[in-house]
């Protein structure tokens, strides 16, 4: 993974999730940037297995447009 070259973009995000993804970031030695960025890497990899399984990864794949 390239750091130098990360995509920047602003999160609305309601204020008691901030607040358990603090902790949770805290718990882990994490920033809350990397702990989310961490939780997203995780997402998708489980979306890809998936879709190696047969499941399907999402409308774009069900045909649905």
């Amino acid at each position: 993974m390239e750091t130098d070259k990360r995509k920047s973009f602003l999160l609305r995000i309601d204020p008691a999730l901030w607040r358990e993804l603090e902790a949770w970031a805290q718990a882990e030695l994490r920033s809350v940037n990397g702990q989310i960025e961490w939780i997203l890497r995780q997402a998708v990899l489980r979306r890809r297995k998936g879709a190696s399984a047969g499941f399907p990864r999402g409308p774009e794949e069900r045909g649905a447009g």
